[in-house]
């Protein structure tokens, strides 16, 4: 239902003393089937948030094709891979000052509907509907934020849903009922899943693990089967580079 063929991903080299393009993703093949949960993981800088913003169009294609339901969809926008069914989570939350939880959901909805509203929070596991009248600003808490996007993005029913780190910000105890909700929607709505992580319960839960490394998936198959390969890609790619999460100078 997703084909990458012969994809590269190149952004300018500005590693010290260094010049030209850096290549992120190498003519990268891959075909995501229908309705399957795909756990990505692999050493930081080894392309996993890159391919997933390539997917979305965050990160134009340098070379190559992205074939959705038969359409190719590299030249599309943002917006128009939206509306073709494709939805993206970041890694962190945006988060939108003077605007409420209901106009933000109402949008991505495309309805103010009381009742449509009422089922998303619903899906999402939020009790209360005193939550829509929450401002989508700084004051939410982790788990909060983390809430109000997943509500956004199962909104539409996406044919395609990409969650990058979606553990990023939350306490262990969401986690579980985060990953309930997306084998629900997984299940209920056939919606092919593709989750970027390095939780291992993440990894668990996915039909079909993908290790990344230097741009290319080096194993596809179960976490049994991975666990010796994440071991071995343990460490950063790029130590010279390591700067902590704030001051991020590799692509992940």
């Amino acid at each position: 239902m997703l084909q990458i063929k012969d994809l590269t991903f190149t952004v300018e080299n500005t590693d010290p003393g260094a010049s030209g393009q850096k290549t992120i993703l190498d003519r990268f093949n891959y075909t995501f089937e229908h309705g399957k949960f795909y756990g990505i993981t692999g050493p930081n800088g080894s392309g996993k948030t890159s391919l997933a913003k390539v997917i979305m169009g965050i990160n134009p294609v340098t070379s190559g094709r992205i074939v959705f339901e038969g359409n190719d969809i590299t030249d599309l926008s943002i917006t128009d891979r939206a509306k073709s069914g494709i939805a993206y989570s970041f890694q962190n939350p945006a988060r939108f000052k003077g605007i409420s939880f209901r106009q933000l959901l109402s949008i991505a909805a495309e309805t103010d509907d009381e009742s449509v509203l009422q089922k998303i929070v619903a899906r999402v596991g939020i009790c209360s509907l005193d939550f829509l009248e929450k401002s989508v600003d700084a004051k939410l808490s982790g788990g909060e934020i983390k809430k109000i996007e997943l509500a956004t993005t199962i909104a539409r029913n996406p044919k395609l849903a990409i969650y990058d780190e979606p553990d990023t910000g939350i306490d262990l105890w969401t986690i579980g009922p985060m990953i309930d909700l997306l084998k629900k929607e997984q299940k209920n709505h056939q919606t092919t899943t593709i989750v970027v992580s390095h939780n291992k319960n993440f990894l668990e839960a996915a039909d079909t693990i993908l290790i990344l490394k230097k741009g290319k998936f080096v194993y596809e198959g179960d976490l049994d089967g991975a666990i010796h390969l994440l071991t071995d890609l343990s460490t950063c790619t790029l130590p010279d580079l390591c700067e902590g999460e704030n001051d991020v100078r590799c692509f992940r």
